[in-house]
């Protein structure tokens, strides 16, 4: 017997969202780009407490404006961008965990803090999966991007999981300029002091920035050719000609020629996807990955100490 499934209503949708999960790993052989969450560590997150998997595809919105209504009960989480929510007009305080009955609507207002956020529901929103993801990405999949009056389908679950606790998302981690990179391939190209300009310089995020990629206001001049096609990622950072630095994101191209000077870590992509055109960033250079063990050990030591 098939489980019964609900209907979400888009009553509004804000521009540019779109269903991501944890991404498409099995594309770049065919060219095709990761996708998935902008900010994984939000999007797991809010999986992680309705107890779904990292491949429980969720709703990624871009800006306010979203309201949606459910047709079945079930259970919803949002992370990432701090924001104002409100469950049939009524504004929730801890918007983190959120029990839905039939009939319900749900809104979010204004951005207070970040750029991203996650709606996750319990079992996780039901779309076709290609090449492993429900990711929407153009070419891939039909629609692209969601709009308003679009219907998504999710399990109904007349009974949600109960966590017999009240979670609560903190946004302060994304506050810090600090995002952490490794040297990348190409990094032993640049000079002494092009290297000391990179670790030295506050960077501020452009106008020209979405889900492919992130560019940078402040140059690195230099005189750096072209290389041979190679592999890129998700958190590349690309030097160009003109001096530009360009931070690969989800919907990137899975090769490139610019020179690879620096690879940035989970965390410090998560926390890039949550800055604001015109904030301001600093590299925080690991030379090894003992030096991210170091750093997660430390935290440790320090969070003992204050108990």
């Amino acid at each position: 017997m098939s489980q019964l499934l609900g209907k979400a209503v888009l009553l509004r949708c804000p521009a540019g969202s779109s269903l991501q999960d944890a991404g498409r790993l099995a594309g770049a052989q065919y060219g095709i780009p990761t996708s998935g969450a902008m900010d994984q560590m939000s999007f797991r997150w809010a999986n992680h407490i309705l107890q779904n998997s990292d491949h429980a595809v969720a709703l990624e919105m871009a800006q306010p404006g979203l309201r949606i209504q459910f047709d079945q009960a079930c259970q919803v989480a949002l992370a990432g961008a701090q924001v104002l929510v409100s469950l049939n007009q009524i504004p929730l305080l801890n918007s983190t965990l959120i029990s839905i009955a039939p009939g319900d609507i749900l809104e979010i207002g204004a951005f207070l803090s970040g750029s991203r956020l996650y709606l996750c529901i319990q079992g996780g929103f039901q779309v076709p999966h290609y090449l492993g993801s429900g990711s929407d990405f153009e070419s891939i999949t039909l629609p692209s991007k969601r709009s308003t009056n679009e219907v998504l389908s999710y399990l109904a679950i007349p009974q949600p999981n109960s966590l017999g606790a009240k979670p609560k998302w903190e946004t302060t981690w994304v506050e810090s300029p600090e995002i952490e990179a490794y040297p990348g391939a190409d990094w032993v190209l640049l000079s002494s002091a092009q290297q000391q300009l990179i670790r030295s310089t506050t960077f501020h995020l452009s106008k020209f920035s979405n889900r492919m990629g992130i560019q940078l206001e402040e140059l690195v001049p230099n005189q750096l050719e072209d290389l041979p096609t190679n592999p890129v990622f998700p958190g590349t950072v690309q030097l160009t000609p003109g001096g530009k630095l360009i931070v690969l994101m989800r919907d990137a191209g899975v090769t490139g020629g610019y020179p690879r000077i620096l690879h940035l870590t989970e965390e410090g992509q998560s926390k890039l996807a949550q800055k604001r055109v015109g904030d301001p960033i600093r590299f925080q250079l690991l030379e090894t990955i003992t030096d991210k063990f170091d750093q997660i050990n430390a935290k440790k030591v320090l969070r003992f100490c204050r108990k």
